[in-house]
């Protein structure tokens, strides 16, 4: 039997214990990384399940204030709040969107004034209160979704949110041209400190489903197909992905996301690499679905999966992650149990 030489080189030296596997630990995730997204409903009833979301909930605004005070003590810095419109309000061209006594600005009215050090995106898209659940107000064959007529709604709505006391609105609605418009409108009402979040490599993705339940969207009650590929970007396109962050950057975007993170994070580390403005990665509705469901199963450990997938995406180039694990994540972090501490 010949010798086999032993190896000189012994990269598991640094992986010999907890120790020093912790010190030159590359990735980490914390509590300030974390955005949670918040679902707020009319009334003051008590907090409904999202059925297909296991622990999230739509809360009233008095609920909504109390969730964002534990949030904010547990060290996550941002919340980024999505209303659920009643059925009631909504109409074709997504007209309570504009409303100054809509449900959106009560909140955010009502929780910067509880816990004005909360960092507060808004969501700038008209499908939470359009009837047929596009993004914008449709052309009049009914065919397509009007790109400049819905860039001037949104640029109006992103000054109401201002207004109301968001620090950051965040268009979803990947029309094009509205991250200028919206910074104009933002600018000329005198909301220059206001910064835009700019959903910048939005996918036509299968995985919004749950949120789609959540929000009380045409799909989840099964009244239109809602086909947003005319606007959503193509998953199989990763050069178009990167185009179109890039021009939200050159409108004056101060910060770009990619959504949905796990499936995208190839694109995540295209933009990281291709601009120098904070990166956030949205963990989405069905991401977060599918680990509770193997979860039930049997099939993964939540925990485990759960810190492992924010690992990826914060791995992958992103700064700041959008994800419904945040106050989980954020708990874990305090004690000391989670991956990446």
């Amino acid at each position: 039997m010949q010798n086999v030489p032993l190896p000189v080189v012994r990269p598991r030296r640094l992986r010999r214990n907890a120790a020093i596997r912790d010190l030159v630990q590359e990735t980490r995730v914390v509590a300030a990384d974390l955005i949670a997204p918040l679902f707020v409903k009319e009334g003051d009833g008590p907090p409904e399940p999202v059925g297909s979301m296991p622990g999230v909930q739509r809360l009233s605004v008095a609920d909504l204030v109390a969730e964002c005070r534990a949030l904010h003590g547990l060290g996550v810095r941002g919340v980024a709040l999505f209303p659920v419109t009643p059925a009631s309000a909504k109409d074709p061209a997504g007209t309570e969107a504009l409303s100054p006594g809509c449900l959106v600005l009560r909140a955010v009215r009502a929780v910067k004034s509880a816990v004005p050090g909360l960092v507060l995106f808004t969501d700038i898209a008209l499908d939470p209160y359009t009837s047929h659940g596009h993004d914008g107000i449709l052309t009049a064959d009914g065919s397509d979704v009007d790109n400049d007529a819905t860039v001037g709604v949104l640029a109006k709505m992103a000054v109401l949110h201002a207004r109301a006391g968001a620090d950051f609105v965040a268009p979803s609605d990947m029309m094009d041209g509205r991250v200028a418009a919206i910074r104009a409108a933002l600018d000329a009402a005198g909301r220059t400190q206001t910064g835009i979040l700019a959903y910048a490599a939005k996918f036509a993705s299968a995985y919004y489903g749950p949120f789609r339940e959540a929000v009380g969207s045409a799909r989840a009650a099964g009244t239109t197909a809602l086909d947003k590929r005319t606007y959503q970007l193509n998953p199989a396109n990763r050069r178009e992905a990167l185009a179109d962050a890039l021009l939200d950057e050159s409108e004056g975007a101060d910060m770009l996301m990619v959504k949905p993170a796990g499936p995208y994070l190839d694109i995540i580390r295209d933009l990281r690499e291709a601009s120098s403005l904070p990166l956030a990665a949205y963990q989405v509705s069905g991401e977060y679905a599918q680990l509770h469901a193997a979860a039930e199963k049997g099939w993964l450990d939540l925990v485990k999966t759960r810190d492992e997938s924010l690992l990826a995406i914060k791995r992958a180039g992103a700064d700041l992650i959008l994800t419904y694990f945040a106050k989980d994540v954020a708990k874990a972090l305090a004690e000391g149990t989670v991956a990446g501490r």
